[in-house]
């Protein structure tokens, strides 16, 4: 009923079909002749994030004290001490506890004392607490209840602004009885 011609098969499995084409690798592009990569404008480019932020979300809870040299961005609930180099307190953020930071950026509540070298009370911001700082700008609307106290790094206040030392470890000497 049906015959096979050996003529036109080249390797197809004996179906009559001849075999696809080998695939030709695409040629590199030159140096000389690439065209330059469009690059997007740059207002629709998003801003660069430090690799350094940490992210204390809402809804979550945290006690205990937060130290280090990134930034922490705080939009849940912290009870407890923070010393960063750049604080952010979302609107929905809380912090109960003492805040050291270079640059500190409040939106939500702050209960307790702040030390910072920059300080920015946004119009959502409440603040419940003595504020020692190097330069300190409040918007209208928001919430401040405490002292304020300007300190300049040659004041005697300055040294505040500092980190501290770190905390000699004890030791403890036993004498022979």
């Amino acid at each position: 009923m049906f015959t096979k011609s050996k003529s036109h098969d080249h390797g197809s499995q004996g179906l009559g079909i001849p075999p696809a084409p080998e695939p030709t690798p695409a040629p590199a592009p030159s140096p000389l002749t690439a065209a330059p990569a469009q690059r997007a404008p740059e207002s629709s480019r998003p801003a660069p994030r430090s690799s350094n932020l940490s992210t204390l979300s809402a809804g979550v809870k945290y006690e205990g004290n937060i130290s280090g040299a990134g930034e922490l961005q705080v939009d849940g609930s912290l009870k407890g001490d923070v010393r960063v180099s750049r604080v952010v307190i979302g609107e929905g953020g809380a912090v109960e506890g003492t805040v050291h930071a270079d640059v500190l950026e409040v939106r939500g509540r702050v209960t307790g004392a702040i030390v910072a070298k920059q300080v920015k009370l946004y119009a959502t911001a409440r603040v419940e607490g003595d504020i020692t700082q190097e330069q300190l700008a409040i918007d209208q609307g928001a919430w401040f209840q405490g002292r304020c106290n300007q300190a300049k790094r040659d004041t005697p206040g300055a040294a505040m602004l500092e980190a501290p030392a770190p905390k000699p470890e004890k030791t403890e000497a036993k004498s022979p009885v």
